[in-house]
């Protein structure tokens, strides 16, 4: 009697399974909310490198530290250690002088500079 039973259980789960013609998909990765968005957001622009780092002797004795940027227009000054916390200089145009607020201001990136430090006027600089 066991055997018919189950002979007769067999046809009904081979129609209840034949129900769904698509196949079962299974995800394991978590649900992405973000995705979207991600794809479609804009282009991040990475910050300039240091392209090359200078130490320059000024006239009245001092050191300036200067890291000149890969971008041309942006320079790092430090006027303490090499260290120090730097003051962020910038051009507005490749070749022109790199500014910042306070008085600083940087001509050059070569050899020689014309550097514009507050409470010391403007130096010229050799590295």
């Amino acid at each position: 009697m066991k055997i018919h039973l189950s002979l007769l259980a067999l046809p009904a789960v081979l129609m209840a399974g034949a129900c769904n013609d698509e196949p079962e998909v299974i995800d394991r990765q978590p649900q992405d909310d973000l995705g979207a968005q991600l794809n479609n957001a804009a282009a991040i622009e990475l910050p300039p490198m240091v392209a090359k780092s200078e130490t320059y002797r000024c006239k009245d004795n001092s050191l300036i530290f200067v890291d000149f940027m890969s971008d041309n227009k942006t320079a790092n000054l430090r006027v303490e250690k090499k260290d120090g916390t730097p003051i962020i200089l910038k051009a507005e145009e490749e070749g022109q002088p790199f500014t910042a607020e306070g008085g600083y201001s940087l001509d050059g990136s070569g050899a020689v500079v014309s550097a514009t430090l507050p409470g010391k006027g403007t130096l010229s600089c050799k590295s």
